[in-house]
């Protein structure tokens, strides 16, 4: 990790204009404390997927689509979902179906879907922005 700080300091000249002068110690704990803060929250998001699901996301030459990493979001939102939550997710989130038309769609009251919509909005929320529980 110390390593891939001084890497950053020594490849990105944008990153060295930023120290102003003072204490070059402290500017360099930040530095690499923001780093750590960064690798975190990247190890949070990230989880394993079946190869059979990568294949999904790999373009014509090998790589990985541009937008494969919003798709596996959703991908991994969607598998949380109660099953009869999801075509509601995939009408009024995904769709942008009004909830009159999704619920005429779906043969669902119109409150029905509501209350899944706003408990979907809910999860959304906190699968993209977890709070932390107190200890």
């Amino acid at each position: 990790m110390v390593h891939e700080v001084f890497f950053k300091l020594i490849s990105s000249s944008e990153q060295r204009r930023r120290f102003r002068g003072g204490a070059f110690g402290a500017w360099i704990a930040t530095v690499a404390r923001n780093q750590a803060i960064d690798h975190a929250r990247r190890l949070g998001r990230e989880r394993s997927m079946p190869a059979d699901r990568v294949e999904r996301y790999m373009t014509a030459s090998g790589g990985v689509d541009e937008d494969a990493s919003a798709r596996v979001l959703i991908d991994r939102f969607r598998g949380e979902l109660p099953d009869a939550w999801r075509p509601v997710f995939d009408l009024c989130f995904l769709g942008q179906l009004p909830q009159r038309d999704a619920a005429a769609k779906l043969g669902l009251a119109r409150t029905t879907l509501a209350y899944q919509a706003h408990r979907i909005r809910a999860r959304l929320r906190q699968f993209l922005v977890p709070r932390k529980e107190p200890p």
